[in-house]
């Protein structure tokens, strides 16, 4: 439970943090952020790591000059792609395994809602996947499990992290100066959680009520 409360704090006051981080560690800073994203898109074991809203809080340290924006952007975009792929690559290899034993250690609700996702939006979900909590970590092990084509998964994953990483990065780098910005950050923080969860909500509505 301890576990869970820093989590939550950690991302509602995470340009807080980050700044806490770039001034202790620096360049290594790069390699944290990497590291956070090649798990929360990677391993299905994570998917509850901060995603969209750490985007955002490193791109308002690379406009502040804390950070370089271009190498920014080119490391998260290995970090999440080389995630991506490994996470297919479980899905590919072992993904039927996870699924079918004693222990569970990929909740069958997460794969359900990617199912759905896939179902309706075929594999494209892999690019609109990115902007969707929770269906991003799972759309690349959904992908390997069901087979898709690596050749069309790899265009997809490609223009997916390009379309995710530089469009929250970029606009924290633009927002950063703006002063209400910079006074109701953790506002902000919240509004980009609550926007990128609104699909997973709706289509769980939808779903209940056409049920029903």
């Amino acid at each position: 439970m301890e576990f869970f409360h820093q989590l939550l704090d950690f991302v509602l006051h995470i340009d807080k943090h980050l700044a806490e981080i770039v001034t202790e560690y620096h360049k290594a800073t790069y390699l944290i952020l990497a590291l956070i994203i090649f798990c929360e898109t990677g391993l299905v074991v994570t998917p509850f790591l901060p995603g969209d809203s750490l985007l955002f809080a490193a791109g308002s340290l690379a406009g502040l000059g804390l950070l370089h924006p271009g190498l920014l952007i080119l490391i998260l975009f290995i970090a999440a792609f080389t995630g991506d792929n490994l996470n297919f690559a479980i899905g590919n290899f072992i993904g039927h395994k996870l699924i079918e034993s004693k222990r569970r250690i990929v909740k069958k609700e997460y794969l359900d809602k990617t199912h759905a996702f896939y179902e309706k939006h075929g594999g494209k979900t892999v690019i609109l996947a990115r902007f969707v909590p929770i269906v991003r970590t799972f759309a690349p092990f959904v992908a390997g499990l069901g087979s898709m084509v690596y050749r069309r998964f790899l265009i997809f994953c490609v223009v997916g992290n390009l379309l995710w990483i530089c469009s929250f990065t970029l606009a924290g780098y633009a927002l950063c100066r703006n002063e209400w910005v910079k006074g109701h950050f953790s506002l902000i923080t919240l509004g980009i959680i609550a926007v990128s969860v609104l699909p997973v909500v709706v289509g769980l509505l939808k779903s209940k009520y056409s049920k029903n």
